[in-house]
């Protein structure tokens, strides 16, 4: 539960004033059909955090928990200076040709690739050993920021502090760092413990 809870929270915040929601003003603005853009964004998600919580998954496995611990930790604090940076899109999106629904996943997912969030995604599915808790919550937490920005266009811009929600995220990716470090080896991708185990 705590691996969905942070993945969600830590996406949300993250996400606002990212790339990615800047995209999603520019699909509702462009294709005006909000369902199947909503459609397009979770599959996408989950296709694109799928992806990266196994690579993050993979890349636990290959060294040490003290290595682990420490790359982890400076990923979140990196991320979390990133975080203060707003994000713009680079150039004019190109979205024809396709149906609302394609256009969306497609322009999304790779809108997405290299973006702050799914390289989180990939540092959490690193700390936490429950792939499938983190690519949910980082879902969830992608469609908590861009539903609203599908459904209520750049007002939801104006409504919300976004130099706010920057800084709180980045306060969040610094703890979680701050935590990652000081809980120790043991603390990282700790799996859980095997059926009948407890008590012995």
């Amino acid at each position: 539960m705590e691996a969905f809870l942070v993945s969600t929270s830590v996406v949300a915040l993250a996400e606002m004033g990212d790339k990615t929601q800047l995209l999603s003003f520019v699909l509702a603005a462009k294709l005006k059909h909000r369902v199947p853009i909503v459609l397009g964004i979770l599959v996408a998600t989950l296709a694109n955090h799928f992806l990266a919580g196994w690579i993050g998954a993979w890349l636990a496995t290959l060294v040490s928990p003290t290595t682990l611990r420490y790359a982890i930790a400076a990923s979140f604090v990196a991320f979390g200076l990133w975080a203060l940076k707003p994000d713009e899109l680079e150039g004019e999106q190109k979205l024809r040709g396709a149906g609302v629904f394609v256009t969306t996943l497609v322009a999304f997912f790779l809108v997405e690739m290299g973006d702050k969030t799914q390289l989180a995604t990939v540092a959490l599915a690193a700390r936490y050993d429950s792939l499938v808790a983190v690519v949910m919550g980082t879902t969830l937490g992608m469609m908590i920021a861009n539903v609203p920005a599908v459904w209520m266009g750049e007002a939801l811009a104006h409504r919300v502090d976004m130099k706010r929600m920057r800084w709180v995220a980045a306060a969040l990716f610094v703890l979680l760092g701050g935590l990652t470090l000081a809980a120790g080896d043991d603390a990282v991708r700790l799996p859980p413990a095997p059926a009948g185990a407890v008590g012995r």
